[in-house]
C-alpha cells in the first residue's frame, strides 16, 4: 500500500492509525486529513520522535497494511 491510496480513504486508516498511534485525537486525525508530512510532525510532537523515526514509523505502517 502507498501513501497515496491511505490519504484517499483516510477516514477508513483513521482508526488504524488511532490503534498504532493512540495518544493522536480525533481532532488530530481530521486535521491532518491524510497528509503524510501533518502526520510525521504530530508523531513527532506527541510521542517525541525524531524526525528519522517518525518517517520510519510511517514506511512501517504504510507496508504493514493490506490492500
Amino acid at each position: 500500500m502507498n501513501w497515496d491510496q491511505i490519504s484517499g480513504n483516510w477516514k477508513q486508516f483513521t482508526g488504524k492509525v488511532k490503534e498504532k498511534w493512540g495518544k493522536l485525537t480525533d481532532d488530530d486525525l481530521t486535521t491532518i486529513a491524510g497528509k503524510r508530512d501533518q502526520l510525521a510532525g504530530l508523531l513527532q510532537q506527541k510521542y517525541g520522535y525524531a524526525k528519522d523515526q517518525a518517517e520510519k514509523e510511517l514506511d512501517e505502517f504504510t507496508k504493514a497494511l493490506k490492500p
